[in-house]
Protein backbone atom coordinates (compact mmCIF):
# COMPACT_ATOMS: atom_id res chain seq x y z
CA UNK A 1 0.00 0.00 0.00
CA UNK A 2 1.05 3.65 -0.98
CA UNK A 3 0.90 6.36 1.16
CA UNK A 4 1.50 10.65 0.73
CA UNK A 5 1.36 12.83 3.26
CA UNK A 6 2.22 16.78 2.94
CA UNK A 7 4.75 18.19 5.64
CA UNK A 8 5.33 22.02 5.74
CA UNK A 9 4.27 21.97 1.83
CA UNK A 10 6.87 19.70 1.31
CA UNK A 11 5.15 16.07 -0.47
CA UNK A 12 6.62 12.96 0.57
CA UNK A 13 6.10 9.49 -0.93
CA UNK A 14 5.63 7.52 1.71
CA UNK A 15 5.59 3.58 0.67
CA UNK A 16 4.87 0.37 3.15
CA UNK A 17 7.14 -2.54 1.64
CA UNK A 18 5.10 -5.41 3.81
CA UNK A 19 7.69 -7.14 6.16
CA UNK A 20 10.36 -4.62 5.04
CA UNK A 21 9.34 -1.12 6.76
CA UNK A 22 8.80 2.36 5.53
CA UNK A 23 10.74 3.63 2.66
CA UNK A 24 10.29 7.33 2.32
CA UNK A 25 11.42 9.25 -0.78
CA UNK A 26 11.49 13.80 -1.05
CA UNK A 27 9.63 13.68 -4.58
CA UNK A 28 10.47 17.55 -5.17
CA UNK A 29 11.91 17.00 -8.69
CA UNK A 30 8.49 14.37 -9.43
CA UNK A 31 6.13 17.59 -8.21
CA UNK A 32 8.10 19.51 -10.49
CA UNK A 33 6.54 17.65 -13.57
CA UNK A 34 3.31 16.63 -11.91
CA UNK A 35 0.59 18.07 -10.21
CA UNK A 36 0.81 15.86 -6.56
CA UNK A 37 -3.02 14.64 -5.79
CA UNK A 38 -4.06 13.51 -9.17
CA UNK A 39 -1.08 11.74 -9.87
CA UNK A 40 -0.98 9.63 -6.79
CA UNK A 41 -4.59 9.29 -7.11
CA UNK A 42 -3.98 6.92 -10.33
CA UNK A 43 -1.11 5.49 -8.46
CA UNK A 44 -2.76 4.53 -5.15
CA UNK A 45 -5.95 3.00 -7.11
CA UNK A 46 -3.62 0.73 -9.40
CA UNK A 47 -1.87 -0.23 -5.98
CA UNK A 48 -5.17 -1.19 -4.79
CA UNK A 49 -6.10 -2.99 -7.77
CA UNK A 50 -7.85 0.13 -9.46
CA UNK A 51 -11.24 -0.65 -6.72
CA UNK A 52 -11.92 1.83 -4.09
CA UNK A 53 -14.65 4.41 -2.63
CA UNK A 54 -13.47 7.72 -2.81
CA UNK A 55 -13.72 8.52 1.20
CA UNK A 56 -10.73 6.01 1.09
CA UNK A 57 -9.09 7.55 -1.69
CA UNK A 58 -8.73 10.70 0.60
CA UNK A 59 -8.01 9.16 3.63
CA UNK A 60 -4.91 7.25 1.92
CA UNK A 61 -3.87 10.55 -0.10
CA UNK A 62 -4.29 12.69 3.18
CA UNK A 63 -6.59 14.83 0.70
CA UNK A 64 -10.19 15.78 1.77
CA UNK A 65 -12.97 14.71 0.60
CA UNK A 66 -14.63 16.94 -1.60
CA UNK A 67 -11.21 17.58 -3.32
CA UNK A 68 -10.77 13.95 -4.52
CA UNK A 69 -14.55 14.09 -5.88
CA UNK A 70 -13.35 17.70 -8.17
CA UNK A 71 -10.20 15.80 -9.41
CA UNK A 72 -12.47 12.62 -9.85
CA UNK A 73 -14.79 14.34 -11.96
CA UNK A 74 -11.77 15.35 -14.32
CA UNK A 75 -9.92 11.97 -14.89
CA UNK A 76 -13.21 10.46 -15.33
CA UNK A 77 -13.76 12.78 -18.57
CA UNK A 78 -10.24 11.50 -19.30
CA UNK A 79 -11.71 8.19 -19.45
CA UNK A 80 -8.75 7.44 -16.82
CA UNK A 81 -11.28 5.95 -14.22
CA UNK A 82 -15.05 4.77 -13.94
CA UNK A 83 -17.72 4.86 -11.21
CA UNK A 84 -20.02 1.24 -10.45
CA UNK A 85 -22.84 2.55 -8.33
CA UNK A 86 -23.19 0.31 -5.52
CA UNK A 87 -26.85 1.70 -3.90
CA UNK A 88 -25.81 5.08 -3.25
CA UNK A 89 -22.23 4.44 -2.86
CA UNK A 90 -19.65 4.72 -6.00
CA UNK A 91 -16.53 2.38 -6.77
CA UNK A 92 -13.70 3.53 -8.33
CA UNK A 93 -12.36 1.52 -11.17
CA UNK A 94 -9.47 2.26 -13.38
CA UNK A 95 -9.72 2.10 -17.06
CA UNK A 96 -6.98 0.37 -18.84
CA UNK A 97 -5.75 3.85 -20.04
CA UNK A 98 -6.00 5.04 -16.66
CA UNK A 99 -3.58 1.57 -15.36
CA UNK A 100 -1.05 2.65 -17.74
CA UNK A 101 -1.10 6.10 -16.78
CA UNK A 102 -0.57 4.96 -13.77
CA UNK A 103 2.22 2.31 -14.50
CA UNK A 104 4.04 5.52 -16.49
CA UNK A 105 4.00 7.47 -13.74
CA UNK A 106 5.23 5.27 -11.14
CA UNK A 107 8.03 4.73 -13.30
CA UNK A 108 9.00 8.68 -13.79
CA UNK A 109 8.79 9.14 -10.80
CA UNK A 110 11.18 6.33 -9.77
CA UNK A 111 13.34 7.86 -12.37
CA UNK A 112 13.37 10.92 -10.78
Amino acid sequence: MIHFKITNTKYIYKKIVYGKGIEMVDDKMFNVFFRPKPAMMLVTLRENQGAMYASALAKSIDCTYSHIVKILNEIEKKKLVIFEKHGRLKLLHLTKKGEEVADNIEKIRSIL
